[in-house]
């Protein structure tokens, strides 16, 4: 007797069902669901909460940091033009980082348990309900785990007193990042670059989701050869 493949039920907390769909879990969460709300996560309420983020968290809670971070080099004897070139360029930084972190950990190839609920819940239910509003940024319980090896390498890279206002900048640039995100998803531009985000953006969700991993600019796609060929033409997604 054939066993039926497992079928998700959106109707049921998905993150621990999402782990047995095996190797069927690409395809799955690369066939989005166009509704602005999403699926429940997890039966316990707590766990829940935790997972939807109002966008404006994200300047609320990083800007500050930011500009404290650029404090402490000031205070450690860089001067307000050394500390302006290492934001600039933890924000240069960033842009690496975003392509790369997307490219290789959020598009990573996945068929276990574990590794597909993992996925799932790093970046695989922003594919699947791309309009998802509550979870579309990074909660900042996560970035805050994400940033520790980041610092890390940041205070390897550098000088203590030039640390701290590049992982600012990189920071910063992270800030950046997530509130263009959003705004591709669920803002209208009608004309000029964020129009052409916009469209390039939605090309990755809904025709080649193995290119265009940037999502601030398109430079490090045009660099490491992941340029989309075409293009959606219909952005009022």
């Amino acid at each position: 007797m054939v066993s039926k493949p497992f079928t998700v039920d959106l109707k049921k907390p998905v993150v621990f069902q999402v782990g047995h769909l095996g190797e069927a879990y690409e395809k799955w969460v690369h066939q989005p669901i166009v509704t602005k709300d999403g699926p429940r996560f997890f039966a316990n309420d707590f766990c829940e909460l935790l997972t939807r983020t109002k966008w404006w968290v994200i300047p609320l809670v990083w800007l500050p940091v930011v500009c404290w971070l650029v404090h402490i080099s000031t205070q450690r004897g860089l001067t307000p033009t050394e500390a302006a070139l290492a934001v600039v360029g933890g924000i240069f930084i960033w842009t690496l980082l975003e392509y790369f972190l997307h490219r290789f950990l959020f598009h990573i190839k996945t068929r276990s348990y574990w590794g597909n609920t993992f996925h799932y819940l790093l970046h695989g239910c922003h594919h699947k309900h791309p309009l998802d509003g509550l979870r579309l940024v990074f909660p900042p319980a996560a970035t805050a785990i994400l940033c520790a090896p980041v610092w890390t390498m940041f205070k390897l890279l550098s000088s203590p007193s030039t640390a701290p206002a590049l992982f600012g900048g990189g920071l910063l640039g992270y800030v950046t990042y997530d509130c263009t995100h959003y705004y591709l998803h669920h803002g209208k531009p009608s004309k000029g670059y964020g129009q052409i985000l916009k469209r390039y953006h939605l090309t990755h969700h809904f025709k080649v989701q193995n290119k265009g991993f940037g999502i601030t600019s398109s430079i490090w796609d045009h660099v490491f050869g992941t340029l989309p060929s075409t293009q959606v033409s219909d952005i009022s997604r």
